[in-house]
Protein backbone atom coordinates (compact mmCIF):
# COMPACT_ATOMS: atom_id res chain seq x y z
CA UNK A 1 0.00 0.00 0.00
CA UNK A 2 1.04 3.61 -0.98
CA UNK A 3 1.27 6.61 1.19
CA UNK A 4 0.67 10.37 0.01
CA UNK A 5 3.00 12.13 2.41
CA UNK A 6 2.60 15.65 1.89
CA UNK A 7 -1.74 15.94 1.23
CA UNK A 8 -1.52 13.93 4.32
CA UNK A 9 -1.53 16.77 6.63
CA UNK A 10 -2.72 19.38 3.91
CA UNK A 11 -6.02 16.97 4.88
CA UNK A 12 -5.86 18.34 8.42
CA UNK A 13 -5.58 21.78 7.78
CA UNK A 14 -8.61 21.86 5.47
CA UNK A 15 -11.34 20.02 7.63
CA UNK A 16 -15.01 20.53 6.59
CA UNK A 17 -16.59 23.31 7.80
CA UNK A 18 -14.89 26.04 10.26
CA UNK A 19 -13.37 23.70 12.35
CA UNK A 20 -9.37 23.07 12.17
CA UNK A 21 -7.24 20.72 13.64
CA UNK A 22 -4.34 20.19 16.57
CA UNK A 23 -2.03 17.58 15.99
CA UNK A 24 1.03 16.32 18.10
CA UNK A 25 3.74 15.28 15.77
CA UNK A 26 5.75 12.31 17.18
CA UNK A 27 9.16 13.02 15.51
CA UNK A 28 12.17 9.84 15.36
CA UNK A 29 15.69 10.19 16.28
CA UNK A 30 18.00 10.29 13.54
CA UNK A 31 21.78 10.85 12.95
CA UNK A 32 24.57 9.75 15.37
CA UNK A 33 22.76 11.15 18.38
CA UNK A 34 19.82 8.55 18.11
CA UNK A 35 22.13 5.79 19.47
CA UNK A 36 22.67 7.68 22.70
CA UNK A 37 19.25 9.40 23.03
CA UNK A 38 16.45 7.52 20.81
CA UNK A 39 13.19 9.86 22.36
CA UNK A 40 13.06 11.92 19.68
CA UNK A 41 11.62 15.48 18.76
CA UNK A 42 8.25 16.73 19.77
CA UNK A 43 6.41 19.30 18.11
CA UNK A 44 2.59 20.31 17.54
CA UNK A 45 0.78 21.49 14.34
CA UNK A 46 -2.04 23.57 14.48
CA UNK A 47 -4.08 23.68 10.98
CA UNK A 48 -6.32 27.11 12.42
CA UNK A 49 -3.23 28.89 13.18
CA UNK A 50 -0.65 30.72 10.84
CA UNK A 51 1.88 33.48 11.81
CA UNK A 52 2.76 36.49 11.07
CA UNK A 53 6.46 35.83 12.02
CA UNK A 54 8.24 33.16 13.62
CA UNK A 55 7.21 34.46 17.00
CA UNK A 56 4.19 36.04 16.83
CA UNK A 57 0.81 33.99 15.56
CA UNK A 58 -2.58 35.13 13.71
CA UNK A 59 -5.84 33.28 12.74
CA UNK A 60 -5.06 31.63 9.37
CA UNK A 61 -7.00 33.40 6.23
CA UNK A 62 -8.73 30.83 3.62
CA UNK A 63 -5.90 28.85 1.47
CA UNK A 64 -3.40 29.29 4.54
CA UNK A 65 -2.68 25.52 5.78
CA UNK A 66 -1.62 26.62 9.46
CA UNK A 67 2.04 25.94 11.37
CA UNK A 68 4.20 23.43 13.31
CA UNK A 69 5.21 25.06 16.78
CA UNK A 70 7.90 23.74 19.18
CA UNK A 71 9.96 24.72 21.75
CA UNK A 72 13.96 24.93 20.90
CA UNK A 73 17.35 24.59 22.37
CA UNK A 74 19.91 27.48 22.07
CA UNK A 75 18.02 29.22 18.88
CA UNK A 76 18.00 32.94 19.17
CA UNK A 77 17.39 32.50 23.12
CA UNK A 78 13.27 31.95 22.35
CA UNK A 79 11.12 29.52 23.88
CA UNK A 80 9.05 28.44 20.50
CA UNK A 81 9.21 29.04 17.41
CA UNK A 82 6.35 28.80 14.55
CA UNK A 83 6.98 27.66 11.05
CA UNK A 84 4.25 26.98 8.11
CA UNK A 85 3.94 23.52 7.44
CA UNK A 86 5.39 22.96 4.17
CA UNK A 87 8.57 24.78 5.21
CA UNK A 88 9.14 22.75 8.16
CA UNK A 89 8.87 19.39 6.68
CA UNK A 90 10.64 20.45 3.39
CA UNK A 91 12.14 23.33 3.49
CA UNK A 92 10.43 24.98 0.19
CA UNK A 93 7.25 27.46 0.35
CA UNK A 94 5.10 25.21 -2.08
CA UNK A 95 4.90 21.90 -2.89
CA UNK A 96 5.35 21.85 -6.99
CA UNK A 97 8.90 22.23 -5.05
CA UNK A 98 9.21 19.25 -2.76
CA UNK A 99 12.01 17.02 -4.43
CA UNK A 100 10.82 13.36 -4.74
CA UNK A 101 13.81 12.22 -3.73
CA UNK A 102 16.73 14.27 -1.62
CA UNK A 103 20.39 13.93 -0.36
CA UNK A 104 22.13 15.50 2.42
CA UNK A 105 23.90 18.16 0.04
CA UNK A 106 20.78 18.97 -1.67
CA UNK A 107 18.63 19.51 2.00
CA UNK A 108 21.57 21.55 3.45
CA UNK A 109 20.91 23.90 0.39
CA UNK A 110 17.47 24.13 0.91
CA UNK A 111 17.29 24.26 4.62
CA UNK A 112 19.86 27.41 4.10
CA UNK A 113 18.21 28.74 1.17
CA UNK A 114 15.07 29.21 3.31
CA UNK A 115 16.78 30.58 6.00
CA UNK A 116 18.46 33.41 4.00
CA UNK A 117 15.25 34.36 2.89
CA UNK A 118 13.18 34.31 5.97
CA UNK A 119 15.36 33.27 9.14
CA UNK A 120 17.85 35.82 9.07
CA UNK A 121 16.67 37.39 12.55
CA UNK A 122 16.62 34.00 14.39
CA UNK A 123 20.01 32.01 12.83
CA UNK A 124 22.08 34.81 10.99
CA UNK A 125 24.90 34.55 9.05
CA UNK A 126 28.49 34.55 10.86
CA UNK A 127 31.54 36.72 10.26
CA UNK A 128 32.23 35.39 6.92
CA UNK A 129 28.94 35.37 5.73
CA UNK A 130 28.33 31.65 6.34
CA UNK A 131 25.41 29.86 7.83
CA UNK A 132 25.49 30.35 11.96
CA UNK A 133 27.79 27.71 13.73
CA UNK A 134 25.85 24.87 15.69
CA UNK A 135 23.38 22.91 13.64
CA UNK A 136 20.24 23.79 16.29
CA UNK A 137 18.19 26.13 14.13
CA UNK A 138 18.18 23.31 10.75
CA UNK A 139 15.85 21.59 13.24
CA UNK A 140 13.05 24.44 12.16
CA UNK A 141 12.82 23.53 8.29
CA UNK A 142 13.12 19.99 6.50
CA UNK A 143 12.45 17.71 8.96
CA UNK A 144 10.36 15.06 6.86
CA UNK A 145 14.06 14.68 5.19
CA UNK A 146 15.82 13.11 7.82
CA UNK A 147 13.11 11.07 9.54
CA UNK A 148 9.52 9.51 10.04
CA UNK A 149 6.85 11.35 11.83
CA UNK A 150 3.73 10.03 13.42
CA UNK A 151 1.17 12.43 14.06
CA UNK A 152 -2.28 12.20 16.29
CA UNK A 153 -4.47 14.80 15.77
CA UNK A 154 -7.87 15.91 17.13
CA UNK A 155 -10.67 18.60 16.16
CA UNK A 156 -10.72 21.99 17.58
CA UNK A 157 -12.89 25.38 17.20
CA UNK A 158 -12.07 28.79 16.12
CA UNK A 159 -12.62 29.68 19.80
CA UNK A 160 -9.99 27.59 21.27
CA UNK A 161 -7.56 29.22 18.33
CA UNK A 162 -8.30 32.51 18.81
CA UNK A 163 -7.49 31.73 22.40
CA UNK A 164 -4.22 30.15 21.66
CA UNK A 165 -3.13 32.61 19.97
CA UNK A 166 -4.38 35.17 22.25
CA UNK A 167 -2.02 33.63 25.38
CA UNK A 168 1.07 32.23 23.31
CA UNK A 169 1.70 36.31 21.48
CA UNK A 170 1.23 37.43 24.89
CA UNK A 171 3.43 35.30 27.04
CA UNK A 172 7.03 35.25 27.21
CA UNK A 173 8.76 33.77 24.96
CA UNK A 174 12.13 33.79 26.39
CA UNK A 175 13.91 29.94 26.48
CA UNK A 176 14.26 28.23 29.56
CA UNK A 177 15.11 25.10 27.77
CA UNK A 178 15.15 21.77 30.14
CA UNK A 179 15.92 18.38 29.48
CA UNK A 180 14.31 17.07 32.74
CA UNK A 181 11.56 19.41 32.97
CA UNK A 182 11.29 21.34 30.46
CA UNK A 183 12.19 19.70 27.23
CA UNK A 184 9.86 19.83 23.35
CA UNK A 185 7.71 17.18 25.02
CA UNK A 186 6.45 19.58 27.86
CA UNK A 187 5.88 22.01 25.49
CA UNK A 188 3.93 19.82 23.13
CA UNK A 189 1.80 18.58 26.07
CA UNK A 190 1.14 22.05 27.37
CA UNK A 191 -0.16 23.05 23.94
CA UNK A 192 -2.27 19.49 23.68
CA UNK A 193 -3.82 20.20 27.25
CA UNK A 194 -4.62 23.65 26.30
CA UNK A 195 -6.84 22.14 23.64
CA UNK A 196 -7.71 19.09 25.13
CA UNK A 197 -7.39 19.89 29.43
CA UNK A 198 -5.82 16.51 30.91
CA UNK A 199 -5.33 14.68 28.02
CA UNK A 200 -1.51 14.53 28.62
CA UNK A 201 0.39 13.70 31.96
CA UNK A 202 3.96 12.48 33.18
CA UNK A 203 4.81 8.67 33.60
CA UNK A 204 6.65 8.68 36.60
CA UNK A 205 6.81 4.83 36.53
CA UNK A 206 8.12 4.31 32.93
CA UNK A 207 9.96 7.66 31.84
CA UNK A 208 10.80 8.57 35.63
CA UNK A 209 8.55 11.44 35.51
CA UNK A 210 10.45 12.67 32.62
CA UNK A 211 7.72 14.11 29.79
CA UNK A 212 9.12 12.10 26.67
CA UNK A 213 8.09 12.67 23.17
CA UNK A 214 6.37 9.32 23.46
CA UNK A 215 4.02 9.66 26.17
CA UNK A 216 2.59 12.51 24.80
CA UNK A 217 1.40 9.98 22.36
CA UNK A 218 0.57 7.71 24.80
CA UNK A 219 -1.41 9.65 27.32
CA UNK A 220 -3.66 11.36 25.29
CA UNK A 221 -4.17 8.34 22.96
CA UNK A 222 -5.17 6.70 26.23
CA UNK A 223 -7.26 9.81 27.20
CA UNK A 224 -9.19 9.78 23.82
CA UNK A 225 -10.33 6.23 24.50
CA UNK A 226 -12.39 7.79 27.67
CA UNK A 227 -13.12 10.78 25.87
CA UNK A 228 -14.76 9.52 22.29
CA UNK A 229 -15.61 13.35 21.57
CA UNK A 230 -11.78 13.88 20.53
CA UNK A 231 -11.78 11.73 17.80
CA UNK A 232 -8.13 11.03 17.95
CA UNK A 233 -6.99 9.83 14.91
CA UNK A 234 -3.42 9.04 13.62
CA UNK A 235 -1.32 9.33 10.48
CA UNK A 236 2.24 8.94 9.54
CA UNK A 237 4.51 11.32 6.68
CA UNK A 238 7.07 8.98 5.76
CA UNK A 239 10.89 10.54 5.48
CA UNK A 240 10.96 11.54 2.20
CA UNK A 241 12.98 9.06 -0.03
CA UNK A 242 16.64 9.42 -0.80
CA UNK A 243 20.34 8.29 -0.06
CA UNK A 244 19.88 10.04 3.68
CA UNK A 245 20.14 7.64 6.25
CA UNK A 246 16.78 6.16 7.80
CA UNK A 247 15.45 7.86 10.82
CA UNK A 248 15.06 5.07 14.12
CA UNK A 249 12.73 4.01 16.14
CA UNK A 250 11.45 6.16 19.01
CA UNK A 251 11.36 5.08 22.47
CA UNK A 252 11.06 6.10 26.09
CA UNK A 253 13.05 5.87 29.16
CA UNK A 254 12.91 2.36 30.63
CA UNK A 255 12.73 1.34 27.20
CA UNK A 256 15.62 2.86 26.32
CA UNK A 257 17.25 0.83 29.06
CA UNK A 258 15.33 -2.58 28.52
CA UNK A 259 15.96 -2.42 24.62
CA UNK A 260 19.76 -1.48 24.51
CA UNK A 261 22.55 -3.74 25.56
CA UNK A 262 24.53 -1.13 26.13
CA UNK A 263 22.76 -0.22 29.00
CA UNK A 264 20.79 -3.37 30.11
CA UNK A 265 23.76 -5.42 30.40
CA UNK A 266 26.16 -3.65 32.83
CA UNK A 267 23.17 -2.47 34.97
CA UNK A 268 21.49 -5.92 35.29
CA UNK A 269 24.98 -6.66 36.20
CA UNK A 270 25.61 -4.45 39.33
CA UNK A 271 21.65 -3.73 39.71
CA UNK A 272 19.59 -6.30 38.86
CA UNK A 273 16.67 -5.04 41.49
CA UNK A 274 16.49 -2.00 39.51
CA UNK A 275 17.15 -3.79 36.12
CA UNK A 276 13.81 -5.86 36.74
CA UNK A 277 11.64 -2.90 37.88
CA UNK A 278 12.42 -0.84 34.92
CA UNK A 279 11.76 -3.98 32.82
CA UNK A 280 8.53 -4.13 34.53
CA UNK A 281 7.64 -0.68 33.83
CA UNK A 282 8.15 -0.66 30.35
CA UNK A 283 6.46 -3.69 30.27
CA UNK A 284 3.13 -2.41 31.86
CA UNK A 285 3.09 1.02 31.26
CA UNK A 286 5.92 1.88 28.71
CA UNK A 287 4.57 0.24 25.80
CA UNK A 288 3.41 1.87 22.62
CA UNK A 289 3.79 1.69 19.34
CA UNK A 290 2.92 4.57 17.18
CA UNK A 291 2.51 3.14 13.56
CA UNK A 292 -0.48 0.97 14.74
CA UNK A 293 -3.62 2.67 13.07
CA UNK A 294 -1.31 5.10 11.14
CA UNK A 295 -3.68 4.97 8.15
CA UNK A 296 -3.12 6.22 4.41
CA UNK A 297 -5.66 8.25 3.01
CA UNK A 298 -7.67 9.11 -0.50
CA UNK A 299 -6.34 11.93 -2.22
CA UNK A 300 -9.84 12.89 -3.65
CA UNK A 301 -11.15 13.72 -0.19
CA UNK A 302 -8.64 16.71 0.27
CA UNK A 303 -10.16 18.85 -2.44
CA UNK A 304 -13.71 18.01 -1.11
CA UNK A 305 -12.63 19.18 2.45
CA UNK A 306 -10.64 22.08 1.02
CA UNK A 307 -14.09 23.22 -1.08
CA UNK A 308 -15.81 22.67 2.39
CA UNK A 309 -13.62 24.30 4.33
CA UNK A 310 -13.05 27.38 1.78
CA UNK A 311 -17.38 27.90 1.08
CA UNK A 312 -17.79 27.80 4.93
CA UNK A 313 -15.52 30.34 5.27
CA UNK A 314 -17.11 32.66 2.03
CA UNK A 315 -20.75 32.33 3.77
CA UNK A 316 -19.26 33.33 7.15
CA UNK A 317 -18.16 36.99 5.17
CA UNK A 318 -14.41 35.60 4.27
CA UNK A 319 -15.13 37.01 1.00
CA UNK A 320 -14.99 35.25 -2.13
CA UNK A 321 -11.53 35.93 -3.97
CA UNK A 322 -10.08 34.47 -1.34
CA UNK A 323 -11.86 31.08 -0.39
CA UNK A 324 -12.22 29.38 -3.67
CA UNK A 325 -8.82 28.39 -4.54
CA UNK A 326 -7.35 24.86 -3.23
CA UNK A 327 -4.41 24.50 -0.88
CA UNK A 328 -3.30 21.59 -3.10
CA UNK A 329 -1.49 21.62 -6.85
CA UNK A 330 -2.72 19.85 -9.46
CA UNK A 331 -0.05 16.81 -8.93
CA UNK A 332 0.08 14.42 -5.95
CA UNK A 333 3.14 13.39 -4.35
CA UNK A 334 3.41 9.93 -3.80
CA UNK A 335 5.73 7.98 -1.21
CA UNK A 336 7.49 4.59 -0.57
CA UNK A 337 5.45 1.73 1.73
CA UNK A 338 6.19 3.00 5.49
CA UNK A 339 9.04 0.80 7.05
CA UNK A 340 7.99 -2.42 9.42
Amino acid sequence: MRTLYLPFLLLLATSAGAYANAAFLLEEPHGARSKFNPTGHAAVYLSGVCADSPTHLRCCEAGEAGVVISRYNKIAAYDWLAIPLVPYLYAVESIEEIPQSADMQMVAGLRDRYRREHLMEIAPDDANGEPPEGNNWIQLVGGAYVRNIYGFEIETTPEQDAAFIERWNQRENRSHFNTLYSNCADFAASVMNFYAPHSVHRNYFADVGIMTPKQVARSLTRHARKHRKLELSSFLIPQVPGSIQRSKRVDGVAETVVKSKKYVVPLAIFHPVLTGTLAAAYLTKGRFDPKRNAEPFDIAQVYERAAARNTTASEAGAGEAGAGRPILGPAALAAPEAPE
